[in-house]
């Protein structure tokens, strides 16, 4: 299991000597480094990110400013070199507090603590982010990231997932309430889609995991809404 992680710090040599440590721990994925925290800000709108490393004291806006300005942040290890915000930083739920300069030992340490909250989380998603469905007379445990769509069959809806096809006796409508929006969408009378799924759509189509679904005329606005294009 890896984390994806950022370094926000205003100084290149601190950014250099943090990306040095988390290269040297196999469970950490350096994606970006940034040198303040209105670039991290942006750059957190389209990247998934598991950690921040990030520096407090920083021109115009600081490390706690960036965390306030976030609603849902990923996991922080605060990295500064005054202790004496060891006790507003905590205040923030941060995953760790790193005095600088930081020892390899010590930041191993954090990325454990930071490493293991991550598995629970990713456990606690997985276990709950699913439905069950049932399909001749057995019931299916089915992941919803595994939902590539769902198609229409007259008295029954087909659920096409990465690894089968589960036909099940439903309305799309019915099948429809199941569905949490955010994450799924009609894009037809016959068709529902995974918004994650969709490679590329025109005003006539829809390109769900290399397959061509048809669009219709009165959805196509919304999908451009949802998908931000």
């Amino acid at each position: 299991m890896k984390m994806n992680c950022i370094i926000v710090d205003d100084s290149n040599i601190q950014r250099m000597a943090v990306a040095k440590l988390i290269n040297s721990i196999p469970h950490l994925h350096l994606v970006a480094e940034y040198g303040n925290a209105m670039e991290a800000k942006n750059g957190l709108k389209s990247k998934n990110i598991d950690l921040i490393f990030l520096d407090i004291e920083m021109p115009i806006i600081t490390g706690f400013d960036l965390l306030e300005s976030l609603q849902d942040p990923p996991q922080v290890i605060l990295i500064t070199g005054k202790a004496e915000y060891a006790l507003k930083a905590f205040d923030y739920d941060v995953t760790d507090y790193l005095h600088k300069p930081v020892s390899p030992e010590r930041f191993e340490m954090a990325v454990k603590r930071a490493l293991n909250t991550h598995k629970l989380k990713v456990a606690a998603k997985e276990d709950d982010d699913h439905i069950f469905v049932k399909s001749n007379l057995k019931k299916h445990k089915v992941f919803l990231n595994e939902i590539k769509w769902i198609e229409a069959l007259g008295d029954y809806v087909k659920l096409v997932t990465d690894k089968e096809g589960i036909v099940i006796l439903s309305t799309m409508k019915s099948f429809e309430k199941e569905l949490p929006p955010d994450r799924f969408m009609r894009i037809h009378k016959s068709f529902i889609i995974n918004l994650d799924k969709v490679n590329r759509y025109n005003s006539k189509e829809v390109e769900v995991s290399g397959t061509i679904l048809p669009l219709s005329r009165n959805r196509k606005m919304k999908l451009a809404e949802i998908l931000g294009k």
